[in-house]
């Protein structure tokens, strides 16, 4: 008769396994918990520690690390020394391993938890069965997840046994969940004790939403999420309306956002392709979105919008007038809603806690063969401003200076934004000139950049960016500073009447 071990946390459906298999004829062993409920349903189960002929022990701690269980789980069948070990042992083939871990995961996110009650839910024996059975796939069956029981039980009654095919598929499947488990402990001990840049980083997510493609239609793609610090990010978010997230659609979303947390104030921000097109700030929303939008009334259109405040019914008229793929906000009216859903295709988000700001967050980039990893840019001025040039500036001027220090920190580097009265005036991203990028900016905003204010998201090698900002009217300037040209843009500010502050820090986006 051929042997089962079926230990489970999670018992959704595990009696009507087991059930099905004790009427094809196999023999079940259990403990703990999952024993009682079988025996509940009137299931004949033989206790583990009949098999090991010893008890369990120190709370449960100690049940199935035993050479009567591991041996007759890994032995090769094919073996004859082996087969011929087992019989002198005295130790009886384990053919399937049904097991599912402890909730580690459930029990870090549940609030209030306690160290000790987390240690507890590191799950030692159940890893150490299914690693032992997912080994030896070619002669026995593991199952982690309970929607493989029918899988499982219909090739049993077609075939008699499970096919290698599915054995080898439920294999890779265990060691997938046994790393995932196995990274969720590491990294909860590497927060925990402050561990920053080891020297091996493991990282484990998981699917949120199968895509219909990537970037593009010919490449494959699917979303993932993380485990925790998920908090104010789009894997939070609602959806209210409108067509699937696309790929583009999330990586589009998630730079609106990243570019919103900087803002305390009421704020609105336009993306295209991950770049800011268009941020405002106001007493309302409206306002808001109508300076984000006079920035680039083109560039908009099939772009992203996310904002801090409850989008209200003037404002999604506003929306209504123009293409756009997505709205993110914490809040809709019920008339702003009526009006957006007119629009079939248009995606609305809800994500209640939209300010919320994990700086504590790695940033992770894909490189061919390996991963970057950083902190992410959480700093905005390292030391205080400074002032460099004769003229100080302004304090409408100043405020504005840092509005647009925090546009031009999200925007992609080379990066330059014009701003005023809290509002992108223009939005000069990409650029592997930063001349480039300012020339880009001064053209977008036309008459408009008369004064206005300047931000560079790194310091000016040379002093025509001055130059060309005096030109068109730009009254102040924030930079990081640090050039060993620095004196010839002070100079020429001052001979321009232009403001200038250093913040002593660059704010590279690639």
């Amino acid at each position: 008769m051929k042997r089962a071990l079926i230990s489970v946390f999670d018992k959704t459906g595990i009696v009507e396994f087991t059930q099905k298999l004790v009427d094809l004829g196999w023999e079940i062993i259990s403990t703990g918990g999952t024993s009682r409920k079988l025996k509940e349903a009137g299931i004949d189960v033989i206790d583990v520690s009949d098999i090991t002929e010893f008890p369990e022990c120190f709370d449960g701690r100690v049940k199935t690390l035993h050479p009567k269980i591991h041996g007759g789980l890994l032995y090769l069948r094919d073996n004859n020394e082996h087969v011929a070990k087992l019989e002198e042992l005295d130790i009886t083939p384990i053919d399937i391993v049904v097991n599912n871990l402890y909730p580690f995961k459930e029990t870090i996110l549940r609030d209030g938890v306690t160290h000790e009650e987390i240690i507890e839910n590191i799950d030692i024996g159940g890893p150490s069965m299914l690693r032992a059975a997912a080994k030896n796939y070619k002669f026995v069956t593991v199952a982690v997840d309970p929607t493989d029981y029918d899988k499982i039980i219909e090739e049993l009654e077609k075939y008699g046994e499970v096919q290698l095919n599915t054995k080898e598929y439920l294999a890779a499947k265990v060691f997938q969940h046994t790393s995932n488990y196995d990274t969720l402990i590491s990294n909860y001990f590497n927060k925990k004790t402050n561990a920053e840049m080891q020297d091996k980083i493991s990282f484990t997510f998981e699917k949120k939403q199968e895509l219909r493609y990537g970037e593009n239609p010919h490449q494959k793609a699917a979303y993932y999420t993380s485990i925790q610090g998920t908090e104010g990010t789009l894997s939070e978010a609602v959806q209210l309306h409108g067509k699937e997230l696309s790929f583009n659609n999330i990586n589009d979303t998630n730079g609106a956002l990243e570019i919103l947390k900087e803002f305390e104030e009421l704020t609105v921000v336009a993306v295209k392709h991950a770049n800011p097109c268009g941020i405002g700030s106001g007493k309302n929303i409206e306002e808001a979105f109508k300076k984000a939008y006079e920035c680039d009334k083109v560039s908009i259109f099939g772009g992203i919008i996310a904002t801090n405040g409850e989008i209200d019914e003037s404002t999604a008229n506003l929306i209504n007038n123009i293409f756009i793929e997505v709205v993110v906000a914490p809040s809709y009216s019920e008339e702003a809603l009526k009006i957006l859903k007119s629009k079939k295709n248009i995606r609305l988000l809800k994500l209640s806690n939209i300010t919320k700001n994990d700086y504590k967050a790695y940033d992770i980039k894909k490189v061919l063969g390996g991963i970057l990893v950083q902190e992410r840019d959480n700093m905005l001025i390292k030391d205080g401003l400074k002032v460099v040039t004769d003229r100080k500036p302004t304090e409408e001027e100043m405020k504005d200076l840092l509005f647009a220090w925090k546009a031009v920190k999200n925007t992609k580097s080379n990066g330059i934004v014009l701003a005023k009265d809290s509002g992108t005036v223009a939005i000069g991203p990409g650029q592997v000139s930063r001349i480039w990028a300012l020339e880009n900016a001064i053209k977008q905003a036309g008459d408009k950049a008369k004064g206005s204010v300047m931000a560079s998201d790194a310091f000016f090698p040379f002093s025509d960016c001055v130059e060309a900002a005096a030109k068109v009217g730009v009254t102040a300037i924030i930079q990081p500073g640090g050039s060993i040209r620095d004196e010839e843009s002070i100079n020429m500010a001052n001979k321009l009447g232009i403001a200038m502050v250093f913040t002593g820090m660059r704010h590279f986006k690639h």
